[in-house]
């Protein structure tokens, strides 16, 4: 499996660079050449991710290596999709590297199993992971396209319109994308939460323990919640969004890398080293 991945990570380097080459030369076949190298990279991974499954008896998320690896499939799925939807060409361009950048991580990560086969049991469980991950990664997607809002919108504004203007799309498109994106990964995340509580009380006894993971993803979710609410209630749309979106990733983050970094939680057992 491992000889799998690394052709898959080299997949993903090699879509980064063509997606490079796209935004600088503009050739629909640098596009075309950097998106279906991402296409063959997630196919391979999800071979990788599904031998390893049958081979553990159950998702591979035991240690830090495999929850990177699932966290950078789910991102490229998802921005195959929103690609298909949208037609985004210039999206690559952040998509590609991140995922690659997390996949190259992750094979600089020790495998050793680091949790007990005995709580993978369950249903909850694999419905959990999944619709965090993939949620999380269409959330991640919205703040990459509020990032290229944001450049977009100052081209716009400055007298002479240069690189970025005539490579990215209309601040409309990329605010409907970055909307489609915040929808769906808040719905997988609050569907995420809710089966993890479920999952916690079968597992641990309660719903809730105060786990500065379970903590920082309620903040999570808060924030975006308010985002989705301010949009549909005040109008919050462009660049205040945009904003958002991006700050939403950097919690993200946090919540993944740095709650476990400075908290002790049983969480934790899940992403170490």
């Amino acid at each position: 499996m491992q000889t799998i991945l690394v052709l898959t990570t080299i997949l993903y380097l090699l879509s980064t660079v063509g997606y490079f080459l796209y935004l600088f030369l503009q050739r629909e076949v640098l596009h075309r050449t950097g998106y279906f190298l991402l296409l063959a990279g997630v196919l391979l991974h999800t071979v990788a991710l599904v031998k390893g499954a049958v081979a553990a008896g159950h998702l591979p998320v035991k240690n830090l290596h495999e929850t990177l690896s699932l966290a950078g499939w789910a991102l490229a799925g998802v921005f195959l999709l929103v690609q298909s939807r949208y037609r985004i060409k210039i999206l690559g361009i952040y998509a590609a590297p991140l995922v690659a950048l997390v996949m190259v991580f992750a094979s600089q990560i020790p495998r050793e199993a680091t949790v007990s086969e005995n709580i993978f049991g369950s249903a909850w469980f694999v419905i959990h992971i999944l619709s965090v991950f993939i949620g999380e990664a269409a959330l991640a997607l919205a703040g990459g396209v509020g990032l290229l809002y944001l450049i977009q919108e100052r081209a716009i504004k400055r007298k002479k319109r240069g690189f970025f203007f005539r490579r990215l799309p209309s601040l409309d498109l990329l605010d409907t994308t970055g909307y489609a994106c915040l929808v769906v990964g808040f719905t997988l995340l609050t569907v995420g939460l809710v089966t993890g509580f479920v999952y916690a009380k079968a597992v641990w006894g309660r719903f809730w323990s105060w786990d500065p993971k379970e903590v920082w993803s309620g903040i999570t979710w808060l924030l975006y919640a308010v985002l989705l609410h301010e949009r549909l209630t005040v109008g919050w749309r462009g660049r205040r969004a945009a904003i958002m979106a991006i700050v939403g990733v950097a919690v993200l983050l946090f919540t993944f890398f740095g709650v476990n970094f400075l908290f002790t939680g049983h969480h934790g057992q899940f992403t170490r080293w």
